[in-house]
């Protein structure tokens, strides 16, 4: 469990520090982006060597059809972070697609894992993303983004869909059903 800890507060806190300390991320310049890089990397690295390490104790046990909730999140996560990468009408709409993506997939997986280290990844990084919205938005005045192409939106329900597929598959590979048993 200390490895996952130690990620996420990387992962956190090198997310953060351009809100909270802007002063000081200004100053390091370009060499800021590498550094906040590295450490975003370490983190990760340590937040997934963390959690498959680390013990199961159990805290609830979630009932079965949240596993269909889940699913069904999982869809609307994939959905949000596809727009947060296109050049369609859907991306002038959204002023946090990516963060509300992590909110969704965060809020997903609490519901279908009841085990320690769970709560503490997926409440850490649901944690992050909603101070990250908030630094945002009392940091920054939205200006939408002009609307694209209505066309470009059918590759955000494609992309949706084959991420979703690409993901599942994932979860069965390493031996972690997405469906219902």
């Amino acid at each position: 469990m200390p490895l996952l800890i130690l990620g996420l507060i990387l992962w956190v806190g090198a997310h953060l520090f351009k809100r909270i300390a802007p002063a000081a991320r200004d100053r390091l310049g370009n060499a800021g982006k590498g550094m906040v890089a590295v450490l975003l990397i370490v983190g990760l690295v340590l937040i997934i060597l963390g959690y498959r390490q680390a013990e199961f104790i159990n805290v609830w046990v979630p009932p079965s059809w949240t596993v269909h909730l889940n699913n069904l999140l999982m869809l609307v996560a994939l959905f949000f972070f596809a727009v947060s990468e296109s050049k369609g009408r859907l991306r002038a709409r959204f002023r946090h697609p990516q963060l509300a993506s992590v909110k969704i997939w965060a809020v997903a997986h609490l519901l279908v894992n009841g085990d320690l280290a769970s709560i503490i990844l997926f409440g850490t990084m649901l944690f992050w993303a909603v101070a990250e919205v908030v630094l945002i938005n009392r940091a920054e005045v939205w200006v939408p983004k002009e609307p694209g192409s209505s066309k470009r939106d059918v590759i955000v329900y494609i992309a949706t869909v084959v991420a979703f597929v690409m993901i599942a598959g994932i979860h069965l590979y390493l031996g972690v059903s997405p469906f219902p048993g």
